[in-house]
């Protein structure tokens, strides 16, 4: 990975090709899922992540990658382990996944939703080359703090978006929502941020050395 903010210099700027190319992505992914899925599935987090990402390529903003860094590369591994295991065995070892085999959802909006192979790629090449912010994960955890009450509060229910009425894609009814919707927005940090940040300091550190 790059360097860290404040130590050493970055390997440089971003190409333009990424920049427009991504912007191409955006342009036409934004209204497609709008038209197809409403505005309210711009509440998902991988979804944010194409904005955010998008702003923080052409800014070149080491914290705005970094949060996207974050916010994608563990859920895109595990949305491509789920989606890559049912395909080849129907078994879904994470769950969340079951729209991509669901008929009754568009097939184009299930071909778009393979960005969740590519954001990671794009944000792991974007900190390799200006550099990982440290503050990330204190920003991103923000954000998802903001964004998980949000999508309780003004996305219906059965759309579960961010899981924030059940885990992987499930209701629960086992606890009191509100203190599901706690425990969730302690979680999220800590299980899918936190490690991916351990992670890239210790490869940065050790491309330093």
């Amino acid at each position: 990975m790059g360097h860290l903010t404040g130590h050493g210099v970055p390997h440089g700027g971003l190409p333009l090709w990424l920049k427009l190319v991504f912007s191409l992505w955006v342009l036409t992914w934004a209204p497609t899922y709008w038209m197809l899925l409403g505005p309210q599935n711009y509440f998902w987090l991988c979804n944010l992540a194409n904005f955010l990402l998008l702003a923080g390529l052409w800014s070149e903003s080491r914290r705005l990658v970094s949060m996207q860094w974050l916010a994608v590369a563990l859920v895109g591994t595990f949305w491509a382990i789920d989606v890559g295991t049912a395909s080849l065995t129907g078994w879904h070892p994470i769950g969340g996944t079951e729209y991509m085999f669901d008929p009754e959802h568009p097939p184009l909006t299930r071909a778009m939703s393979l960005y969740h192979l590519i954001l990671p790629l794009v944000a792991g090449f974007a900190i390799w080359r200006i550099g990982y912010d440290r503050r990330a994960l204190a920003w991103q955890s923000a954000l998802t703090w903001l964004v998980v009450p949000a999508s309780y509060l003004f996305t219906e229910a059965e759309r579960n978006i961010n899981w924030v009425e059940g885990p992987f894609g499930q209701p629960q009814t086992m606890m009191d929502p509100l203190l599901y919707l706690a425990g969730l927005m302690l979680l999220w940090p800590l299980l899918i941020y936190l490690p991916v940040h351990w992670l890239t300091l210790a490869l940065s550190r050790r491309r330093r050395g």
